[in-house]
């Protein structure tokens, strides 16, 4: 049975929430695609078109510019993360075994889920690593800060540093220690695929269950 999940974002990001139909949905789905293939310099909302057999204008109705467009996206990674960290954690009462449970969530997002039949989560991992921080990294960054662009990134951070100082109270830290963790989680999957003399995970094994292990490993040491 297909279950639609409904991921919450910025309303500022869009002009109309693509989820809401299916030509936006459409418009999500291969501009993941198009963007993982040819890069968000590349990409525009006129190859898009062709992609989806629309027009650039019926885009235009929905993202006012693909930087926008381009937020919308990695907001979304973000979401599903925190969504899937709420769900995997729902039971658990020992913060040590949450925090474990929260570095699988961030390893196994990228898993494709049949949940969600217009996203690749694949592929949509693949470009928060090579795109995500030309979101933030802009000279426009705190003006759309000012109007919550990142707020999904905000609140999974904050749902992170929470279980770190369940663990440790006088961690003086934890929302540094929560960003690094996630950025590790994403960076150290790419390092082992294209740079690998920047990580010491191997290539040859299980990059999932390698840097899992490798956080796991930071995580203990400290904050016990």
């Amino acid at each position: 049975m297909k279950v639609r999940i409904q991921i919450t974002l910025n309303e500022g990001l869009y002009l109309r929430d693509p989820q809401d139909s299916n030509l936006g949905r459409k418009i999500i789905q291969h501009s993941i695609l198009l963007i993982n293939n040819i890069g968000f310099e590349a990409f525009n909302f006129k190859k898009l078109a062709i992609e989806i057999n629309s027009t650039e204008a019926s885009i235009y109705r929905y993202f006012e510019n693909k930087h926008l467009l381009l937020i919308y996206l990695v907001s979304w990674y973000w979401e599903w993360v925190s969504f899937l960290i709420r769900i995997n954690t729902l039971n658990i009462k020992d913060p040590k075994q949450k925090l474990k449970t929260i570095i699988n969530s961030f390893v196994s997002a990228s898993t494709e889920n049949p949940l969600v039949e217009y996203i690749n989560e694949d592929k949509l991992h693949n470009v928060v690593i090579s795109e995500g921080i030309k979101t933030y990294h802009t000279k426009n960054v705190d003006t759309e800060n000012s109007k919550g662009f990142f707020e999904n990134y905000k609140q999974l951070i904050s749902l992170v540093s929470e279980v770190v100082l369940e663990i440790n109270p006088n961690f003086k830290y934890s929302h540094a220690f929560a960003t690094n963790l996630f950025e590790m989680s994403n960076n150290h999957i790419y390092f082992a695929k294209h740079l690998p003399r920047l990580t010491d995970i191997p290539i040859e094994k299980n990059k999932f269950t390698e840097v899992e292990n490798m956080l796991n490993y930071f995580t203990d040491k400290l904050l016990s």
